[in-house]
């Protein structure tokens, strides 16, 4: 099967998200299938290159020569529409690479959006968070989750996330390019039951599966310098990694750690997007944004990992790769996280921003060596759940699931009219 990703990141830039898409990309590849990449230029990146075998065409675009749109210059975003000049850039991909599939991941699907009519592609859309029908694609409102979309308090969102000039035709554009995604994908691919609940597509009757985030089956990473690992304390740590935002509850875990009546260091890993979180204090160690493989041998070496989110994270990949390494988690009861970690057999779950709550937990596994073992022994099990072997095969049927509405799709409309 001929496989076009569509992605507005991708390697080397990092994150999440895109090391799903990548992920994904090569065990399809691993698979004998035909897969290229198809992603926004970002500064100072070639046109066209091959990363492991597969090869990643980087698209150009108007706003992508808007620098003052962004505030951070190595991630130029899609906007929430076609971009003339991405649409014909990716028309020339298309001919060239002639997919069966095209498997968009977020706002570069639109465009796809103008190629879309004429095309035998199967299209099928991951939703790795909501940004369907989210202007800032988190569901969050003045701090907490957003009870659902309404164009007036949109545009005031948007316009706190983006500033006033650009906030409002992007909210805008996010409604009307939303309801136009629900009427062209072939099929919706969630990666979590409380992303398509809050996307609202089963009320919206339009085709999905929910497929999970996996940890891939080369999720050694890459070699990197041990000496970036020098700062990890060598007694009992507790671990997180992630951007440094409230959204990732980031100021939760400091308080946390501030009422702990143990003493126990509190390592940090991740880009330091709202620095002001992290407290210059003895006991908080800042170690910033790590290498994939640093970073997985340092779920290996903490006694407890926390994932605190505040809003609906999707399904992050992270609590994943602590789960593997057997790591004891502390997650919060929201988003898709549930659905990962099951509360006292692979894991503990938390009511979201309890800073109380999310120091009692802690408090208990740091003090019950015997209980970290048990519940890192179950998320090892857990996780294999969501291993490469278990998840990819869903992915395939999903392709084929699509080829069949999109054939039958073209058939209807090639038909005779009475």
């Amino acid at each position: 099967m001929r496989v076009l990703m569509l992605a507005q990141f991708y390697a080397p830039i990092v994150g999440g998200e895109e090391r799903m898409t990548q992920s994904l990309a090569g065990e399809l590849a691993q698979r004998g299938h035909d897969v290229a990449v198809a992603t926004l230029r970002q500064p100072g990146l070639a046109a066209y290159e091959e990363i492991d075998g597969i090869g990643v065409h980087r698209l150009p675009g108007l706003a992508q020569r808007m620098g003052g749109l962004f505030t951070d210059e190595g991630r130029r975003h899609a906007p929430p529409a076609p971009d003339p000049e991405t649409v014909l850039a990716l028309r020339r991909v298309i001919a060239s690479e002639r997919p069966d599939v095209v498997h968009a991941h977020n706002w570069l699907a639109h465009a796809y959006l103008p190629l879309r009519r004429n095309a035998r592609a199967a299209y099928v859309l991951s939703l790795h968070d909501y940004s369907l029908l989210c202007a800032i694609k988190r569901m969050m409102r003045r701090g907490v989750p957003c009870s659902g979309p309404g164009l007036a308090k949109c545009v005031v969102c948007a316009s706190g996330h983006y500033g006033r000039a650009v906030g409002p035709p992007v909210a805008l554009l996010t409604k009307l390019s939303g309801a136009a995604e629900r009427r062209a994908a072939d099929l919706f691919l969630p990666v979590s039951n409380e992303v398509a609940r809050r996307c609202a597509l089963a009320a919206g009757g339009v085709p999905f599966e929910v497929v999970p985030n996996f940890r891939a089956q080369s999720s050694a990473g890459a070699p990197f310098d041990p000496a970036l690992l020098e700062r990890l304390p060598n007694e009992p740590f507790i671990l997180f990694a992630g951007d440094i935002t409230t959204d990732k509850g980031v100021g939760v875990l400091v308080e946390a750690h501030s009422r702990m009546s143990t003493s126990v260091p509190l390592v940090i890993a991740g880009r330091p997007v709202e620095p002001d979180l992290l407290p210059a204090r003895e006991g908080v160690i800042n170690l910033g944004l790590l290498p994939h493989g640093a970073l997985l041998a340092a779920w290996g070496r903490c006694a407890v990992g926390v994932v605190p989110s505040i809003w609906p994270d999707p399904f992050p990949t992270v609590a994943l790769e602590a789960m593997a390494a057997g790591a004891a988690v502390v997650v919060s009861r929201i988003g898709g996280l549930p659905e990962a970690v099951i509360d006292g057999e692979s894991g503990v779950l938390v009511a979201p921003g309890d800073a109380g709550a999310l120091a009692g937990a802690l408090e208990r596994l740091i003090a019950d060596p015997a209980l970290r073992e048990r519940l890192g022994a179950g998320a090892r099990a857990r996780v294999e759940a969501f291993s490469a072997p278990a998840v990819v095969p869903r992915y395939e049927a999903a392709y084929e699931r699509a080829r069949e509405t999109r054939r039958a799709g073209l058939a209807s409309a090639a038909a005779p009219r009475p």
